[in-house]
C-alpha cells in the first residue's frame, strides 16, 4: 500500500469531523450554542457562534487516537494531551465565562513547564544562519517557557477576523508537513497534515463572512501546537528555530510590535482591542475579506521562503532574511500611511470628493 494513503486518509477524516461538527454548532438549536456577541473591540457586528474550536480539536482529538492506535506510536503523545488538556480546559470555561487574564496566564505556564520537563524539547540554543548560541541553563528555561506561553496568547490575540487565525494554520502547519517530508521525519509531516485537515474542515464555515469562530479553545490550542512542533523541529534537527519563526511571522511580528506599542502607550496591554495592524486595514474599509486574502499572500511568501531557504547557502540565508526586515518594515509603514489617507478630511470638488489638500490645488488653478 503507497505510504501516503494512510496520511491522506487520516487528513480526510479529520476535515469530515471537523466540518460535520461545525456546521452542528452553527445549528441555533445545538446543545452547546456558545455565542460571541459583538462590543466596541470587536470586527464582527452579528452574533457569532463559538464552539469551531471544539470541532477543529475533535477532529485532531478522534484522528490522532486513531493514528497512534493502527499506524505510529508517538512516545511523548501522553504529555502532549495533558498539557494541552490543561489549556484546553482553561481557555474552553474562558469562552464559556471570561475569567482573568492571571488565572489564564498561571495555568498556560504549568501547562508549558510540565510538557517541556517531561520531554526534553528545551530551547537548548539560538540560531541563526550558520551561528549558534549556547543558551546557559536558567535561560534556555525561561525562554522555553516564554516561547509557548507567548505563541499561545499571540494566536489568541490575532484571532481576530474572519479566517485569519485558521489561514495562518494552514499555511504554517503546512510548512511544517512539507519540511518534515522532504527531511524524513514522517512523524513530524503526519501530525502537522492531521492538524490542517482539522483546521481545513472548520475554515469552510470561518472564510469570510464567518458563521463560527473558533474562540479561546481554537486559537489557544493552535498558539500551543505551534510552539511545540517548533521545539519538536528544534530538539530533533528537522529544521532550525529561526524558519519556525519566518514561518509563523505574520502573526508573531504584528502581535509583537502591537504590544510592545500598547506597553509604550501605558494602555492595559491584557484586554481586548482593534490595534493590531490586520485589525487597522479592516477598519479603515479593506473588510475581512480583502484583508485576509492579502495576508493568506504574505504567509504564502513566508512559507516559501521557509522552505526554499533550508536548501541555500549561507550567505542566501542571510540575504532573505534580511529581506524579510525591510518587507516588514514596509509593511508597517504602508499600513500607517493608508491609515493617515484614510483619515483626512473629504471634500466635493467638480461632482468627486478629493482629500482637502487636492481640493485647495484645484480651487487654486
Amino acid at each position: 500500500m503507497n505510504i501516503m494513503l494512510f496520511p491522506l486518509l487520516f487528513i480526510i477524516l479529520a476535515f469530515f469531523i471537523s466540518t460535520f461538527l461545525a456546521y452542528y454548532f452553527i445549528q441555533p438549536n445545538n446543545i452547546l450554542l456558545i455565542i460571541d456577541k459583538p462590543n466596541a473591540r470587536s470586527l464582527h457586528t452579528a452574533p457569532i457562534p463559538l464552539m469551531g474550536g471544539l470541532a477543529i480539536l475533535t477532529g485532531l482529538f478522534l484522528t490522532t487516537i486513531l493514528i497512534n492506535q493502527y499506524y505510529l506510536v508517538l512516545s511523548y503523545l501522553d504529555w502532549i494531551g495533558i498539557s494541552f488538556l490543561m489549556i484546553a480546559i482553561v481557555s474552553f470555561i474562558d469562552d464559556c465565562k471570561p475569567i482573568s487574564a492571571s488565572c489564564r496566564l498561571l495555568v498556560h505556564l504549568t501547562a508549558s513547564y510540565l510538557f517541556l520537563s517531561q520531554t526534553d524539547f528545551w530551547l537548548t540554543y539560538l540560531s541563526l544562519p550558520d551561528t549558534i548560541w549556547i543558551l546557559p541553563s536558567f535561560l534556555n528555561i525561561s525562554i522555553s517557557i516564554l516561547f509557548i506561553v507567548w505563541m499561545i496568547n499571540l494566536y489568541n490575540f490575532m484571532d481576530g477576523m474572519d479566517g485569519f487565525a485558521g489561514g495562518m494554520a494552514i499555511f504554517g502547519f503546512g510548512s511544517y508537513a512539507i519540511l518534515g517530508l522532504i527531511t524524513g521525519h514522517s512523524t513530524f509531516m503526519i501530525f502537522n497534515l492531521v492538524i490542517i485537515g482539522a483546521v481545513a474542515g472548520f475554515l469552510v464555515f470561518n472564510f469570510p463572512p464567518a458563521k463560527i469562530f473558533m474562540g479561546d479553545l481554537g486559537s489557544s490550542s493552535l498558539g500551543f501546537f505551534a510552539a511545540i512542533f517548533s521545539l519538536w523541529a528544534h530538539h530533533e534537527d528537522i529544521f532550525p528555530f529561526w524558519i519556525a519563526l519566518l514561518i509563523f511571522s505574520p502573526f508573531i511580528i504584528d502581535s509583537t510590535l502591537t504590544l510592545l506599542q500598547r506597553i509604550l502607550r501605558n494602555e492595559k496591554f491584557w484586554q481586548a482591542h482593534k490595534s493590531h495592524y490586520y485589525q487597522r486595514l479592516v477598519q479603515i474599509g479593506w473588510g475581512h475579506k480583502r484583508t485576509v486574502l492579502w495576508e493568506y499572500i504574505l504567509m504564502a511568501m513566508c512559507s516559501i521562503s521557509a522552505i526554499i531557504s533550508y536548501f541555500l547557502p549561507v550567505y542566501a540565508q542571510w540575504i532573505l532574511l534580511i529581506s524579510w526586515i525591510f518587507i516588514y518594515l514596509w509593511l508597517i509603514y504602508i499600513v500607517n500611511y493608508l491609515e493617515k489617507q484614510s483619515e483626512r478630511p473629504l471634500t466635493k470638488v467638480g461632482g468627486f470628493k478629493k482629500p482637502l489638500k487636492q481640493a485647495i490645488k484645484a480651487k487654486a488653478f
